[in-house]
């Protein structure tokens, strides 16, 4: 098979590029053939969810079988190819690929392997969490990937099952890593613990301990200190216990060894650090330490014809600093890509280089709750917001999210769904 455009990874910044491809081709503004035969998505799930949601997974908050997008559909939808499958090789040089076999759970192969021919590629495969060669690291539960928080949640309704009848009524929840994802889950841990107990009778109610463990002087470092300051003041009200200045040095089974001392806990989550796949060194790019393809101002690679963006891609930013690994980052990348490529299918170039403009940071606290520092002359150089009106801004990316793959009118009805079946089922899913 041969496409003229093949972007590998599904997430936010590959799905995005891949919609305004297929609707740009498929809307015969280039060619007289549709984008369909033009353009292919792969990814080695069949379903997308917006990666920034993943904790609200874990947590049982969000339902990821209403939430979740059928690749197949939006392909259909959008006017590109889907196909499922895993990179096994990857040649620049050829510009060919080939993907693993699918088998199913008792090792009969499904599809066999597949090798594929493009003009232009596109790398988007993500990252995952940076273990830090912690020893016992691998004990902890992740968050890179659907199925990771859908285990994760099955394992947290067996351990709420388990505290419930316990003698001593505790849980312990231990999660590695003071970033939005570890801050954001124990709020929405807090949130479900509570909805929880709603259908508890007094003799079956436990209480539920959270301690988040960072490394560095403070929680959210990435974000101002005064967003840092309330978000941990926020955590601390609704219970959760704050260690920061504490590396882990060891991770066992019911507990962590970190430079502070042990925290006991049922469930250890990480969610420190990030580095791409090793996988990423034997593609015949130029990749940095942290296995990133390494892309200039105009997000190509060090071979011709191949870009990367989002978590795989260090692209250069200012100050000697690669563009921050965030859903706003890839989907700034996709806009220009399209541009890029658009162009290259006239036989043109775009020259201006990719430019990323940092809009600030949201992070969701459960209820009706947030903090956050939006940027861009709103009232200054930094224009800090929370309560009520962060929460509706962090939400309004999701809903941005699902706009730009399909459309005002699905996103609005998609809202809607989620908000009805809430208020019939409650926020907490328990199965």
């Amino acid at each position: 098979m041969h496409y003229d455009i093949v972007i590998v990874g599904g997430g936010a910044g590959g799905l995005e590029l891949a919609s305004r491809l297929g609707r740009r081709l498929g809307g015969r503004r280039i060619a007289s053939h549709g984008g369909k035969r033009r353009v292919l998505l792969i990814d080695r799930s069949s379903f997308h969810i917006w990666k920034p949601t993943l904790h609200e997974v874990a947590a049982g908050t969000l339902d990821v079988h209403q939430e979740g997008v059928s690749y197949s559909i939006l392909g259909r939808s959008n006017g590109f190819n889907f196909l499922l499958g895993e990179l096994a090789t990857f040649d620049p040089g050829a510009k060919r690929l080939t993907l693993k076999a699918i088998t199913d759970q008792g090792g009969q192969v499904l599809a066999p392997e597949r090798t594929i021919t493009f003009t232009y590629g596109v790398l988007a495969i993500g990252s995952g969490s940076n273990l830090f060669g912690t020893p016992g690291a691998e004990q902890a539960y992740l968050l890179e990937r659907t199925e990771d928080a859908e285990v994760f949640h099955a394992r947290l309704l067996a351990a709420f099952t388990r505290a419930s009848f316990s003698t001593d009524k505790i849980m312990r929840v231990a999660i590695v890593g003071g970033g939005a994802t570890g801050v954001e889950l124990s709020a929405e841990l807090i949130e479900a613990h509570r909805e929880l107990l709603g259908s508890l009778g007094d003799e079956q109610r436990f209480r539920l301990d959270i301690t988040v463990v960072e490394a560095a002087e403070r929680i959210l470092g990435g974000l101002p200190p005064e967003i840092a300051d309330k978000a941990k003041l926020a955590l601390e009200r609704k219970g959760v216990a704050v260690k920061t200045d504490a590396k882990v040095l060891a991770v066992h089974a019911d507990r962590l060894e970190t430079s502070r001392g042990d925290v006991l806990a049922d469930l250890i989550v990480w969610a420190a650090g990030v580095k791409a796949a090793e996988a990423n060194r034997g593609f015949g790019l130029e990749t940095n330490r942290g296995n990133q393809f390494v892309v200039n101002d105009r997000l190509e690679t060090s071979s011709p014809d191949i870009w990367a963006l989002g978590d795989c891609a260090a692209a250069p930013w200012k100050d000697g600093k690669t563009v921050p690994a965030r859903a706003q980052a890839a989907h700034q990348q996709a806009s220009y890509l399209e541009r890029v490529l658009i162009a290259r299918l006239r036989q043109g170039h775009v020259q201006t280089p990719f430019v990323y403009r940092d809009f600030g940071s949201l992070v969701s606290l459960g209820d009706n709750k947030g903090v956050g520092a939006l940027m861009g002359g709103l009232g200054g150089p930094n224009f800090f917001i929370e309560g009520l009106l962060a929460k509706w801004a962090y939400m309004s990316l999701h809903l941005d999210h699902h706009r730009a793959i399909l459309g005002v009118g699905r996103t609005a009805t998609l809202a809607i769904a989620r908000l009805l079946q809430q208020r019939v089922s409650g926020r907490l899913k328990l199965h």
